[in-house]
């Protein structure tokens, strides 16, 4: 079985796209272990690179990604994961995608589009940095 190539970079970028809209809810990164582990539960888990550690998304508030597909590129080295988000939010913002501020029209500005699904400080406590 071929995959991604863990040999030629350690750390994987993963493109978490949602299997029924096709929103692009995030970018994150996967080592081989967080890999092994996501095909072992079907749940994905990633690698957190400020906490150097496995990240079970949704670990802490819940929001699950259930893997639904996962493909990789023709280089082997970043992977795009299609998947049902339970909860409602991949980010840990609080919005459904982490991809929520867009370039205005007249190109100065961001807006933020959309609505949060739920309070970050509620659901993380004081700080909602916990990537």
């Amino acid at each position: 079985m071929t995959g991604p190539n863990f040999e030629k970079t350690p750390l994987i970028p993963v493109i978490a796209q949602d299997s029924g809209t096709g929103t692009v809810l995030m970018l994150a990164w996967m080592n081989a272990e967080a890999y092994a582990e996501t095909l072992r539960t079907r749940r994905v888990c990633y690698y957190s690179r400020s906490r150097q550690k496995l990240w079970r998304k949704g670990e802490e508030s819940g929001n699950v990604q259930e893997l639904h597909e996962l493909f990789y590129d023709c280089d082997s080295d970043t992977l795009l994961a299609k998947v049902t988000q339970v909860g409602g939010a991949a980010c840990h913002e609080g919005y459904a995608s982490c991809f929520f501020r867009r370039l205005s029209a007249d190109g100065q500005s961001f807006e933020v589009v959309g609505e949060r699904v739920f309070d970050p400080q509620v659901v993380y406590g004081k700080s909602s940095k916990h990537v």
